[in-house]
């Protein structure tokens, strides 16, 4: 079992926290060198909103990676992946709010109201903001670990309202083929926990009943 050590796993998030700004990086080049096609806001809102969600999926997918591996050192790194889910939602409410409503935060709530898809994906984005501001060591330490922990949760029900927030967006050009993915994927991660937590649910009263047989005296 690979179990890194501290200036390894300092070497694992300094990769990993490159690696996710390279989106980020290869966005802001096609900016400055005029490369991002004949509809600059169509693409940079398709590209922040598409690394979301792969930032979702792969945040997810820390628990069942670990589960499997027994790499109890991935959920380390969890947060941070969390995080740039957080950045990549944010770029992409900013194109939003900024290149169709120049800032006029007014007319962005009416049409937040007027159109569904916005509606979901402006509620998913909302939700993320009290994970994002909680998620240092100071604010898990303030509400305590079980509230701390109910409160994260809410990514399970983040990651439905993003992909319907992003199949609402493609039903207009009948392409259905990449929230379907995506749909998959955020399914079968919720459905590896919902398996486990089930099974750990059910595995404890046998639990009680081989403990209970282990301390039962003996008759004479």
């Amino acid at each position: 079992m690979f179990n890194p050590t501290p200036r390894q796993l300092t070497l694992i998030k300094s990769a990993i926290f490159a690696a996710a700004l390279i989106p980020f990086g290869r966005l802001a080049l096609f900016a400055f060198t005029d490369r991002l096609g004949a509809n600059p806001i169509e693409f940079i809102t398709r590209n922040t909103g598409d690394w979301t969600l792969y930032f979702l999926c792969i945040t997810l997918a820390v628990t069942p990676l670990r589960r499997l591996t027994s790499w109890n050192w991935v959920v380390r790194v969890r947060r941070m992946l969390g995080l740039f889910v957080f950045f990549y939602a944010a770029l992409h409410f900013t194109t939003f709010l900024w290149f169709d409503h120049f800032f006029d935060v007014a007319e962005m709530l009416k049409d937040v109201a007027k159109r569904p898809f916005i509606t979901v994906g402006f509620a998913a984005f909302v939700l993320l903001i009290p994970l994002a501001v909680t998620s240092t060591n100071g604010m898990v330490r303030r509400l305590g670990g079980k509230r701390w922990q109910w409160l994260h949760r809410t990514i399970y029900l983040i990651a439905p309202l993003g992909i319907l927030h992003y199949w609402w967006m493609k039903a207009g050009k009948h392409d259905f083929s990449q929230p379907i993915l995506f749909g998959l994927i955020v399914a079968l991660m919720l459905g590896a926990r919902l398996y486990w937590r089930v099974a750990q649910q059910r595995s404890r009263p046998a639990m009680a009943r081989d403990q209970k047989r282990e301390v039962r005296p003996t008759p004479n």
